[in-house]
């Protein structure tokens, strides 16, 4: 079984919830402190290593923890939070075509509360790559989904600024 028991995962949040409080070091530390209560191979740990040292700063030590932890088969909401950061982590390390593909592979998968996190880290990718108008349009559809009005309206405009003409439309 690949999920930790509810204790360690109460654990595991009460640490994230001290990361303003310890330094870099210890932070990380105590995250593969936890981390080794679980088996070896278990990807769950992985990705709570990775997840450290992605918020320590350190993406080129993350990427490869979330690599490992998806082909161990992490699942659930965890595989689509690492494969989000596995991006987030291949964008800053100057692998913007590489996150495009993932974040395009996740984008198709069923929505969930991470839908607007997708476009967002899509949206990023696309700006690194010079396709602007694109991360504009993904950043549009993402917002559109928490506008109390306009949500159609904000959508189809996103989609015009794709077409030939630029979206240069009258309303």
């Amino acid at each position: 079984m690949n999920e930790p028991d509810e204790a360690w995962t109460a654990r595991c949040a009460r640490l994230w919830e001290s990361i303003e409080l310890l330094n870099e070091v210890e932070f990380v530390r105590q995250i593969d402190l936890l981390a080794s209560e679980l088996p070896d191979g278990n990807p769950v740990a992985m990705f709570e290593r990775a997840c450290a040292r992605d918020s320590t700063g350190h993406p080129d030590l993350a990427a490869p923890l979330y690599r490992a932890a998806l082909s161990a088969g992490l699942s659930g909401l965890r595989r689509r939070r690492a494969t989000i950061q596995l991006a987030s982590s291949l964008r800053n390390l100057g692998q913007a075509g590489e996150a495009l593909s993932l974040l395009h592979a996740e984008a198709a998968q069923p929505s969930d509360e991470l839908d607007g996190a997708v476009r967002a880290f899509l949206a990023l990718a696309l700006a690194d790559l010079g396709r602007e108008r694109e991360a504009l349009r993904e950043s549009l559809v993402a917002l559109s989904k928490y506008l109390p009005r306009y949500n159609r309206s904000l959508t189809r405009y996103a989609d015009d600024l794709l077409s030939e003409d630029g979206g240069n439309t009258a309303a």
